[in-house]
């Protein structure tokens, strides 16, 4: 895996106060990072099962049950 470096400005004040408290910056920004990541890619999900759900509520069951059928069929 490769990494690449990334920076952020902080008050002087936060950063005194992670010293004195021995917090890393690293694991604290990947951690947020990655949730913020997460969190990003579940919303896109969310909105492509709605779109997708939109665009399949305008299938009838019929048709629906119709394209099951033959799909069992062809195995």
């Amino acid at each position: 895996m490769s990494y690449v470096t990334v920076s952020a400005k902080i008050p002087r004040r936060l950063k005194e106060l992670m010293d004195r408290y021995g917090v890393k910056p690293g694991p604290v920004i990947r951690e947020a990072l990655e949730r913020e990541v997460r969190m990003r890619i579940l919303e896109e999900a969310e909105r492509e099962a709605k779109r997708l759900r939109d665009k399949l509520s305008r299938i009838p069951d019929e048709e629906f049950a119709r394209l099951i059928r033959e799909d069992r069929e062809a195995r």
